[in-house]
């Protein structure tokens, strides 16, 4: 019978030959012969990766710095992770990097929400999406499965978590299964047995009502766009700062967070454009906005009252707070409005008496190219189209008629 390890003697591997030699175990000598005529030896375990599923091989040093018994040994060792789930090269990586490497099977599904956390947290745009994570897993999965073995979540705990909260937070219940599914995921590459239970196509979707059935979508309550010229006068009238960042947000049709955080420093007058950086922007790019004459006499006026490089500065903050431009509208006796709606009302005056193409529009209003490989294309971002856009928009917004690409109602009659 032959022998499936241990197949090699110290003399065996100093008369080794070029080639690839196997001792057992998936230890293999590689003899090689370099350029200079001379002779490397060296030691590699193969093996097959649980988590990538595909055949990998790591190096275990030279024959002058690492013995046959120091091989084997090395070999047996990463033979030991292989049943417990664990990739040994990963292991190596995550020993120097100084973190334990753990199977799956043996973590509670908190620690794997952790871990799961820690290894995407580099890819994700902003701190902020990492505490998102994890406010609604401590707050919505925790209480009720988060101390138990990752291995014992079913389809029940996972019910029970969003039971709870379907009907009621539809939006958040359904992050909270994609994000337990992700993490359960992550506990199956890393050794978890069985399917898993916060799947929703074919699984959940049969348990639950979808969120379209749930809860219609809510849009923010939107000015009509004919409307808007009195609306401003209205607006004008007020002296507070709330005042003028919602005009702002209103003539360049930006979002409110981006308006209540710009910057002095963001604005250059010479060229008549704020470029809100890509650190502040919903999709993570920079994004040019082209000012109106109307625009750029809000910035004269907040001008007067500079006191720092927050354009928009609140009463007791550096900046105005999320709230303030709602509680404007309230004073106003519109809460009926949300300041966000506004991109609305302008999206509405554009399809309705412009002939702007909607390209423009969408660059207008930053958002995000369809296909990846139409952004690709499309580098440019229409600034000098979208200066016309603005221009007329702010003409509207003031006076109630614009000239630039405008529909005339006299045309659109006959």
């Amino acid at each position: 019978m032959a022998r499936t390890l241990h197949r090699f003697s110290d003399r065996g591997v100093k008369a080794a030959k070029p080639g690839m030699f196997c001792d057992g175990g998936g230890l293999y000598l590689q003899v090689t012969d370099s350029p200079g005529g001379k002779t490397s030896k060296s030691w590699l375990f193969r093996f097959k990766s649980p988590s990538l599923a595909r055949e990998r091989q790591m190096g275990l040093g030279s024959i002058q710095d690492v013995g046959l018994a120091e091989a084997r040994a090395k070999a047996a060792e990463g033979r030991k992770l292989l049943l417990e789930g664990v990739d040994p090269i990963e292991a190596r990586q995550a020993r120097k990097m100084g973190v334990k490497v753990a199977n799956a099977k043996t973590m509670t599904f908190a620690q794997c929400a952790a871990s799961y956390i820690a290894a995407h947290q580099p890819g994700w745009r902003n701190a902020k999406h990492a505490a998102q994570w994890e406010a609604t897993l401590s707050t919505y999965v925790s209480p009720t499965f988060g101390a138990l073995p990752v291995e014992a979540v079913d389809t029940a705990l996972v019910m029970k978590a969003l039971e709870l909260i379907w009907t009621t937070k539809p939006e958040t219940a359904s992050r909270v299964r994609g994000r337990v599914e992700s993490i359960l995921a992550w506990a199956t590459v890393r050794g978890r047995q069985g399917p898993n239970p916060a799947q929703w196509k074919n699984h959940l979707d049969h348990l639950l009502p979808s969120r379209s059935k749930v809860r219609k979508v809510k849009h923010h309550a939107a000015l009509p766009w004919g409307e808007m010229p009195k609306f401003m006068v209205a607006l004008s009238c007020r002296t507070a700062t709330a005042a003028r960042a919602l005009e702002f947000v209103i003539l360049t049709a930006a979002r409110t967070s981006e308006v209540i955080g710009a910057r002095w420093s963001e604005i250059d007058l010479d060229q008549r454009l704020w470029t809100v950086p890509a650190n502040r922007m919903k999709g993570g790019r920079e994004h040019r906005v082209p000012l109106s004459a109307v625009a750029l006499g809000v910035l004269e006026r907040m001008a007067t009252v500079r006191m720092d490089d927050f354009i928009f500065p609140g009463e007791r903050a550096a900046k105005l707070s999320n709230m303030a431009l709602l509680m404007l509208l309230r004073r106003m006796g519109r809460s009926d409005l949300t300041a966000h709606g506004f991109r609305s009302s302008f999206r509405d005056w554009v399809s309705e008496r412009t002939n702007f193409s909607s390209e423009v529009v969408e660059m207008a209003l930053a958002h995000t190219v369809g296909s990846k490989v139409e952004a690709a294309y499309r580098r440019g971002d229409l600034c000098d189209k979208r200066r016309r856009l603005m221009d007329a928009w702010g003409e509207f917004c003031m006076h109630g008629h614009a000239t630039a690409h405008v529909v005339s109602l006299r045309q659109e009659a006959s």
